[in-house]
């Protein structure tokens, strides 16, 4: 594992991987520039195509309740035009060339990334880094983007599995950051100002709390020079990097055990019911990802066989773990007809208590781990999931993992592992939340 500790203005070399016959297949390169701006790359031989990334520390849970959803709210502007271009010359310089180009707020950090033919990298690095650090935010945009968000809370609020996951979540942690929706409410979008964002902007997006990752067939030196020169626009990359914020810790928040309910007139009951997780950087997270695979995670898993094939009780369930640096749920989503509801919960609370008591089967264990390194290993034969773990790596974990790293801590997930995991998280007091008709 490579600790992602570096002085800046650095370059180091992180991982080197070859084939048979000592040929690089990949190699991982990692340079902090002067400015804390942190710039990684992997080179895949045989690609043509490059993925970018840029990574930037700041999600929802960073927000005050005036300020809620205004991450969000600004990935939103950044599209919508920087002093060399507008709005529409950022749609068609890359669409011209035929990438893929987009943006998501999670609750921990933003990331703004685009797929390119290799050839056409210079052009992807320079659209990102004339977005992410000369945005204009102008006050007529902020009034138009402001209608387009109000919508996209309004399409979210009219789908129940959104609504439930966001009950469970505002259960979970309260009247907290986690505990709030990522794009905000209507009252704290209309409340809004420029004033307020453009200052979120400028406090947040800095080059010591951005990460830009690159993978795919690209030279690390290269891509370094077109993010420096991208990234210099009104002096973004002058002076030094400032102190960085103190982490938060990695001790798992508390949870508030209890039941939430949201009256809606639907054909279907859509409840989730979950418990306190583990933190994403806690290493029993290998061993959970295996119990998670075997409990929920596919159509051989015990809750799709037990609930579904041999009950016909609901046409969705599945299971899930959410982590984030302090805090994590486990916990387990259906949807169901009313009159199914009550055998729905009991089903999937006595399977629950039993891999509780029992852990789970030897067989199961092995079918677990298939999928996981399975899963892992077919997502990374593309440039976008490659650089998607760079990013994550250095921005949300303390380092970067190899695949025979990873691989190896799947594989040494025993059922003894297991077992005393599942008894301590489903040993707690549940969360329930449910949406649905009277």
């Amino acid at each position: 594992m490579q600790n992602n500790a570096s002085k800046q203005g650095t370059t180091r070399t992180l991982q080197t991987v070859k084939d048979s016959g000592g040929q690089v297949t990949s190699r991982v390169r990692r340079t902090v520039l002067p400015s804390g701006l942190r710039i990684l790359t992997e080179q895949m031989a045989g690609t043509r195509s490059a993925s970018i990334g840029v990574w930037v520390d700041v999600g929802s849970r960073h927000e005050t309740p005036s300020l809620h959803g205004c991450s969000h709210f600004l990935e939103h502007l950044l599209f919508k035009g920087t002093p060399e271009r507008s709005a529409l010359d950022i749609s068609v310089e890359l669409d011209t060339i035929g990438g893929e180009f987009n943006a998501f707020t999670a609750k921990e950090y933003t990331v703004f990334h685009a797929r390119v033919l290799d050839e056409h990298l210079p052009i992807a690095v320079d659209v990102l880094g004339d977005m992410v650090t000369a945005s204009v935010i102008a006050k007529a945009d902020v009034e138009a983007e402001r209608d387009v968000i109000l919508d996209e809370i309004a399409m979210h609020d009219d789908d129940p599995d959104d609504v439930v996951h966001n009950l469970f979540a505002q259960q979970a942690w309260g009247d907290s950051p986690l505990g709030r929706p990522i794009a905000g409410t209507e009252a704290s979008i209309s409340a809004m100002t420029r004033a307020q964002i453009h200052r979120f902007y400028k406090r947040h997006y800095r080059p010591e709390h951005m990460v830009v990752a690159v993978a795919g067939n690209v030279d690390h030196t290269a891509v370094v020079r077109m993010v420096r020169k991208a990234f210099s626009r009104q002096g973004f990359l002058d002076g030094e990097a400032t102190p960085a914020e103190p982490r938060l810790t990695s001790r798992a928040r508390a949870v508030h055990p209890g039941e939430s309910r949201t009256t809606r007139p639907l054909e279907q009951v859509n409840l989730v019911l979950g418990v306190k997780g583990l933190t994403r950087t806690d290493e029993r997270r290998f061993v959970l990802g295996v119990l998670n695979t075997a409990l929920g995670g596919g159509t051989s898993s015990r809750l799709f066989q037990e609930v579904r094939e041999l009950r016909g009780l609901a046409y969705s369930v599945y299971s899930f773990a959410s982590h984030h640096a302090d805090a994590g749920v486990v916990g387990v989503s259906v949807g169901c007809l009313p009159a199914k509801y009550d055998a729905v919960l009991a089903t999937v609370r006595a399977e629950l208590a039993k891999v509780a008591a029992e852990g789970i089967t030897a067989e199961e264990l092995e079918r677990g781990k298939g999928q996981l390194k399975g899963g892992l290993l077919l997502g990374l034969e593309d440039s976008g999931s490659r650089m998607s773990r760079l990013g994550k790596a250095e921005l949300v974990y303390d380092g970067l993992l190899t695949l025979d790293e990873v691989v190896a801590r799947i594989e040494a997930v025993t059922l003894e592992d297991v077992r005393a995991l599942a008894a301590e998280l489903f040993g707690q007091q549940e969360i329930l939340a449910v949406v649905g008709p009277a």
